[in-house]
């Protein structure tokens, strides 16, 4: 196990959720994870917090619960850090972790590369100022429209609040991912219509081979061209899983296009849709899935106020 990875898993416990002496540390990982987590064990350790393990099997995919013994120890320690090769994220486990005023991190999918380079070294500080201006647009808005290559995506946020992920989450019952640095909101549901090229990468299947050109009709994803368009319908599946779950804008300028949507959906200047789960920030699907695809240098208009043009963010 490398200095490095163990100094670095150190500053995210610290810096990112303030994690102090004789604090509990819930570390949840999986099989294919188990050597970073033993890291950031080590990191628990060395920082003098009281510091647990522990291991499940993988999952099958994003947004499917863990084991009900891990959901519950969830509950019962002051931080915990789910990093785990599908997302944790948008899990009943991790709202009610959150409910009982658990700081937690989620890091799905991370790998060696993520930990030592690129969206962890950000300016955390930075990452926040940006990301609460953004989240503040998104709260505002009525309406977005994304626009890339003559096709557009338009859909409703009225009413709905916009969320901060600043990589950041020091007080009780704060969470988010980390590496972190983004602003989502869950869309109105039945209200998503148009079409939408995914040129980024997509959860569960990396960087993509070409373009994927969606279309969405009434809140729902109907079509997606090429294999791997195929291969997203089918981890959708027919039913709620088709559903528009969230829009989210990247905010951290050190994240790179790596095919790791962890770190993907949070270059600054991308904008992000996933189908799916969104009862667990404001929406009302539970669909046991949740997959992000993500979308390089958009246009993207909330009402009819420029906040991306060709991926440059506009301030103020």
């Amino acid at each position: 196990m490398g200095s490095k990875l163990v100094e670095n898993s150190k500053n995210a416990l610290i810096s990112s959720l303030a994690l102090g002496r004789g604090e509990t540390l819930l570390i949840v990982t999986d099989d294919s994870k188990k050597e970073l987590a033993e890291a950031l064990y080590a990191a628990g350790r060395s920082i003098g917090a009281e510091t647990l393990l522990l291991v499940m099997q993988d999952r099958e995919k994003s947004g499917q619960e863990p084991p009900s013994g891990i959901a519950e120890a969830m509950k019962h320690c002051d931080v915990a850090v789910c990093i785990t090769e599908h997302s944790l994220t948008h899990t009943q486990a991790k709202k009610d972790a959150v409910a009982a005023g658990v700081r937690v991190a989620t890091m799905p999918g991370i790998t060696y590369d993520m930990f030592l380079e690129g969206a962890i070294s950000a300016d955390y500080d930075t990452v926040e100022r940006l990301t609460y201006e953004v989240t503040e647009k998104l709260s505002r808005a009525h309406q977005v429209c994304v626009a890339k290559d003559r096709e557009e995506l338009v859909f409703s946020i009225k009413g709905r609040s916009g969320v901060p992920s600043t990589g950041i989450y020091r007080k009780k019952g704060q969470s988010g991912n980390l590496p972190s640095g983004e602003a989502f909101i869950a869309p109105l549901e039945g209200t998503a219509s148009g079409r939408i090229w995914i040129d980024g990468s997509i959860s569960g299947l990396g960087k993509l081979e070409e373009p994927i050109l969606l279309t969405i009709e009434e809140g729902r994803l109907t079509a997606a061209t090429g294999r791997q368009g195929d291969m997203l319908l089918q981890m959708l599946g027919d039913g709620p899983g088709r559903n528009v779950a969230e829009f989210g804008v990247g905010t951290n300028d050190k994240a790179r296009i790596t095919g790791n949507v962890l770190e993907d959906e949070k270059v600054y200047g991308t904008i992000h849709v996933a189908f799916g789960s969104n009862n667990t920030f404001g929406g009302v699907v539970s669909a046991g899935v949740h997959i992000d695809c993500v979308v390089k240098t958009p246009t993207v208009f909330l009402d009819d106020v420029l906040l991306l043009e060709d991926g440059n963010m506009k301030r103020g």
